[in-house]
């Protein structure tokens, strides 16, 4: 265990606007759990940021005292990467501004956002970038991850929509990065993982997308998974280009649409997406559609 002085700690605070949260404090359990309940670590200090001169005094204080460092955005890596033992943690997680230009099509996202704080923004304008699927999933773990969603067959991964980013370095410097300023971290950044510094800012091309869009699951009995599976096999080459149909083998959630007994079960899922308000042909015939019937919500 990494023990420093308290005077030292008090005056690190000072030159903070955010907070910095130790062992003991009222809040912070709660900032050191994540989405994976599994990972329980137990960082030295938590700051949460409030803007990039945080983040910069949080670099060089770590370096100085040679601490571990996680960066925490939504907290979503099933790992546990947003957090560490006996080191520092950067929360990114108050920084969740989102700024959509609909003339340039363009959005600035801070690294806190989640994708529901980014769709909401984006989609008041009809537009939208290729994303994650999970609302509560953090625009900058997906994005440094490479990231991909329900537009990326036409729109391409996240990093391909990235035009830019801000981005702290090890040693405490602020840049900005893209295609023709610092080209290598920019290039390492995309899809790199959250490694080659602390981004605090994303810049997105959008593309125009919804608001209306068709979307929804069809579900079905776990006993005729191989028979789907061998049919979305067969369809998948000839599907057009905007229509998304993930497979996925899970136990049932309780949806609404969902008998109360089939709750938990498991079930074999097309999970269903296209850009158009028109509703797609993706329903399935033969001895499946009986079930898809009764259980689809689309």
């Amino acid at each position: 265990m990494r023990t420093i002085e308290n005077a030292v700690i008090e005056d690190f605070k000072s030159t903070l606007r955010g907070t910095v949260l130790q062992a003991g404090d009222v809040e912070y359990d709660a900032a050191r759990t994540i989405w994976n309940a599994m990972i329980d670590r137990r960082p030295a200090l938590i700051v949460r940021c409030a803007g990039t001169a945080d983040v910069l005094a949080s670099v060089a204080f770590a370096s100085r005292h040679d601490l571990p460092l996680a960066i925490r955005g939504g907290g979503h890596n099933i790992a546990g990467s947003a957090l560490c033992d006996d080191g520092l943690v950067i929360d990114l997680s108050r920084l969740r501004s989102v700024r959509i230009d609909p003339e340039a099509r363009r959005a600035q996202v801070e690294a806190g956002a989640t994708l529901a704080d980014f769709d909401h923004e984006a989609q008041a304008f009809g537009l939208a970038t290729p994303l994650g699927i999970n609302s509560t999933t953090g625009v900058a773990g997906l994005t440094l991850g490479g990231g991909f969603g329900w537009l990326s067959r036409t729109l391409g991964l996240t990093v391909d929509n990235l035009v830019a980013a801000e981005i702290v370095t090890a040693d405490a410097r602020r840049l900005r990065v893209s295609a023709t300023e610092h080209p290598d971290l920019f290039w390492a950044i995309c899809g790199g993982g959250g490694k080659f510094g602390v981004v605090t800012n994303f810049e997105f091309q959008l593309h125009p997308v919804g608001p209306e869009v068709t979307a929804g699951l069809i579900v079905f009995p776990f006993d005729q998974a191989r028979q789907v599976l061998s049919s979305y096999r067969d369809a998948v080459n000839s599907m057009r280009d905007d229509l998304s149909v993930w497979a996925v083998l899970r136990r049932a959630p309780p949806l609404p649409f969902l008998p109360v007994d089939v709750h938990g079960a498991n079930v074999m899922v097309l999970a269903v997406f296209s850009p158009s308000k028109e509703r797609t042909s993706c329903r399935p015939s033969g001895p499946c559609a009986a079930s898809a019937s009764r259980w689809a919500s689309i």
